[in-house]
């Protein structure tokens, strides 16, 4: 556990006590105490409302990550989890992607590390729900944006909803790029809320092609909600291979997987 030294603010204690539980999956009151330079007592008012918001489940001197599969983790901390997992996914990804191309992006923050690989393009057209790739793109003279709108949800800094839905009907793009919090041979791509599950739905079903793209801490995962099933063409792009069964079953599919080995 490391010491922080100067002042913190309540969310931002919140926010590093989740970054904590991400990495190790537990923690201990006293030494949150002790690293935040705080009293035991104000670490347990933090333990208790991030018990209320669903992101842990305290124990007995300390408390552990909620494994809950429709707990969405704010996007602050998933920025910071397998970022270089991630990272390496994005440059595979931008890698695929041609000049004129037209594409889709999700509000993940694999996404947003694909957009930060993507925004020297000189012709490229984006759609996305994501406000982070909207900015992202902001200031790149060579790509056209366009927004889904719709409903705002703050957790993600996403645009959700029928309206976000119906505004991708209008459209036919040459590549999806979306993400998924869980990967089952038997399940498929699942994610952790209904609202998110629908809008990638969307974004598969106006394109020409899928591009998956998850780290490989999601293997042999189910999450809440059902986005897609394997199929015949769909590309995976991962950091690492999975084991000798996925690789085996995506192959009968006709999934072509896409690592930094290949």
């Amino acid at each position: 556990m490391w010491r922080w030294h100067g002042i913190m603010l309540a969310i931002e204690r919140k926010n590093a006590i989740l970054e904590t539980l991400q990495k190790e999956q537990r923690v201990l009151v006293s030494e949150l105490s002790q690293a935040y330079g705080v009293t035991e007592e104000t670490i347990r008012r933090d333990l208790d409302k991030l018990e209320k918001e669903g992101f842990v489940k305290k124990t007995y001197g300390g408390a552990v990550l909620n494994e809950n599969t429709n707990i969405e983790m704010p996007l602050r901390i998933r920025e910071k989890t397998n970022r270089r997992e991630k990272q390496t996914i994005a440059k595979l990804v931008a890698a695929m992607i041609e000049d004129g191309d037209s594409i889709i992006l999700d509000s993940s923050s694999t996404s947003l590390m694909v957009a930060q690989e993507l925004k020297d393009r000189k012709k490229l057209t984006v759609i996305t729900n994501s406000l982070e790739v909207l900015i992202e793109f902001s200031k790149s003279k060579g790509v056209q944006v366009i927004s889904t709108g719709g409903l705002l949800k703050s957790s993600t800094l996403s645009l959700i909803g029928k309206n976000a839905e119906k505004t991708l009907e209008n459209f036919y793009v040459d590549k999806a790029i979306i993400s998924c919090k869980g990967l089952d041979i038997r399940k498929g791509a699942t994610d952790s809320a209904e609202d998110d599950a629908e809008i990638k739905k969307s974004m598969v079903s106006c394109s020409k092609q899928l591009i998956l793209i998850a780290d490989s801490t999601k293997f042999g995962t189910i999450s809440f909600a059902k986005v897609l099933d394997f199929r015949k063409g769909d590309i995976l792009v991962t950091d690492s291979l999975p084991d000798d069964t996925w690789r085996q079953r995506l192959a009968e599919i006709g999934v072509v997987v896409v690592t930094e080995d290949l």
